[in-house]
């Protein structure tokens, strides 16, 4: 009797795989060895290992989509990828920011893992720490660091100080994110000391008031509330300066003011002159309303709700000091 060799297991069920992208430890629990493995690795094999652990079941050039989840089977070695994420130039390439360069035209791909994690930056892998992690964002099926924290990544490997302008003005023009949340993402990673990027801050914080002031004028108009003085100072007649406000209805003694403080000051410092203004005119009988970008953009119905109840209510109050009331 002849004894014939058994033939290995047949691979078809693999090709089922929607990624044909696995990790050792997804082959195993396929049923194929290291052994079957790196037969298939050899040169004008079928299959390619594209990270240490990782492997293409396919012999062309693997694809953006394949590219970021070896990257991402490499972070998290394990049968199902948990606490890894794509950031940085990658990450802003899938919320489709139009400075960012294409996925395949990358060199690196940052993996945001958290700081304990034993990993080094390895092939067109680069290892990004966190010392707390963020919530992913899910975009096309791929685990990605909010908008903030991608941006602050990708800026900490860019020295483009037009790129880096580009990126952060159209995360505020996009409406991707509030540019508070960027510049505190910069500030955690140490960045606020490179004068390209306090240069691009700059224009960020000015870019975001002015789009602020925008939705501000748009909540007034599309809820026909009353036209208010727009950009203001108030003053006591021959007395001090009170402070600038947004939007001031002298007729119900009503302030908006756009909480557009930047987060490279120190918070409680100007957080305190903020409330000794707010109080200072409340006592004249002035009611200010605080109106953060983020609400206006995210609640302004509730808002111009908010306004429109504060200039109901102004019957209702004694009268307000009399203030001057100056262009600003």
């Amino acid at each position: 009797m002849t004894n014939t060799p058994l033939s290995p297991r047949p691979l078809s069920h693999l090709a089922a795989e929607r990624r044909r992208v696995m990790s050792a430890a997804q082959l195993r629990a396929h049923g194929v060895p290291a052994a079957e493995v790196g037969a298939h690795c050899r040169p004008g094999g079928a299959w390619r290992q594209l990270l240490p652990g990782v492997y293409l079941l396919h012999p062309g050039a693997p694809t953006s989509e394949e590219r970021l989840h070896a990257a991402l089977l490499y972070a998290d070695r394990r049968p199902q990828p948990s606490d890894a994420m794509v950031t940085g130039l990658a990450a802003l390439a899938l919320y489709r920011f139009a400075a960012a360069p294409p996925l395949l035209s990358l060199d690196r791909v940052d993996v945001l893992v958290p700081r304990t994690r034993r990993l080094r930056s390895t092939g067109y892998v680069r290892i990004v720490r966190a010392q707390e992690m963020p919530n992913p964002v899910e975009v096309t099926g791929v685990p990605v660091a909010p908008v903030a924290r991608a941006l602050a990544d990708a800026v900490a490997q860019v020295d483009d100080a037009l790129l880096v302008r580009r990126l952060l003005t159209e995360a505020v023009r996009g409406g991707h994110c509030e540019p508070a949340a960027v510049v505190r993402e910069l500030n955690r990673l140490r960045l606020l000391n490179r004068p390209h990027v306090v240069d691009a801050v700059d224009s960020l914080l000015a870019e975001g008031r002015a789009l602020a002031e925008d939705r501000l004028y748009e909540l007034v108009r599309v809820h026909d509330l009353p036209e208010p003085l727009w950009n203001v100072d108030l003053r006591l007649p021959g007395g001090p300066h009170l402070g600038g406000v947004d939007a001031y209805w002298p007729d119900q003694a009503v302030a908006v003011e756009l909480d557009t403080r930047s987060p490279r000051q120190d918070d409680g410092d100007v957080w305190s002159e903020c409330t000794r203004k707010r109080e200072h005119l409340e006592r004249l009988g002035i009611t200010v309303i605080h109106i953060t970008p983020r609400k206006l953009r995210d609640a302004v119905e509730q808002q111009a709700v908010v306004v429109r109840t504060a200039l109901m209510a102004a019957g209702d109050r004694a009268p307000a000091a009399y203030v001057v009331v100056l262009p600003r």
